[in-house]
């Protein structure tokens, strides 16, 4: 499935970020593919802006890990191998159980971000099976991007958030995120969080991350 690209030069964010995001959606909907090599003066007459934005995003997206920068050759849509999905569930259950142990134990919880939690799941739980799955990958992005953010650590937050980013990306690609069961795991999660439960928040959300590591990995080429 493609997209057409939108004109982003009158947005009203910074417009490295609004290019940006832009982009992350072109790569996340598969209308800019895996090994595809991006032409800035392509890509900036399709958005409605200058170079500058579109080299600026790209350092932002290559460093969320979206693009590979290859000297002399250019930016390329990186490509996500079954060994690099490993690697990245490693780091996810080395930090989303930290993340959620933090949030659970902070003296004052963030009370409108749990709000905005419980608001996602159930937005996903009224929409039913076959909601758009653009929609469902950014909610589950935002909902994991939340918890991080309830830490109140901003070390954690700056390693985490690009990782649940590029996490959506894997998951939006494999993941059946468009099967209700699939966040039934999060109610648990958010409870948890929700009653300053920090042991019952930290195995809620390992156990979260090694059962998406399952369902994924018989979907992954091995020969990645």
């Amino acid at each position: 499935m493609t997209s057409n690209p939108v004109l982003v030069g009158d947005g009203h964010l910074p417009l490295r970020d609004v290019v940006a995001a832009e982009l992350r959606r072109l790569i996340l909907d598969g209308s800019l593919r895996p090994g595809e090599r991006l032409v800035e003066d392509r890509l900036a007459q399709q958005l409605g802006v200058s170079r500058n934005p579109i080299r600026e995003a790209m350092r932002v997206l290559e460093a969320e890990g979206f693009l590979d920068v290859v000297s002399r050759r250019g930016a390329f849509v990186a490509k996500l191998s079954a060994r690099q999905a490993d690697d990245l569930f490693h780091v996810r259950l080395a930090l989303e159980p930290l993340g959620a142990r933090l949030a659970a134990s902070v003296e004052e919880p963030e009370t409108a971000a749990l709000e905005r939690a419980w608001e996602i799941l159930e937005l996903v739980r009224d929409s039913g099976p076959g909601q758009d799955l653009d929609v469902l990958s950014t909610l589950h992005t935002e909902l994991h991007s939340l918890i991080f953010e309830m830490t109140r650590n901003d070390y954690l937050i700056a390693i985490a958030i690009p990782m649940v980013k590029r996490g959506q990306w894997l998951l939006r690609q494999s993941a059946p995120l468009q099967d209700p069961a699939a966040w039934t795991e999060h109610h648990g999660l958010i409870e948890a969080i929700a009653a300053g439960d920090a042991d019952l928040a930290e195995a809620a959300a390992r156990h979260h991350v090694l059962s998406v590591r399952s369902t994924l990995r018989p979907r992954l080429d091995p020969a990645d």
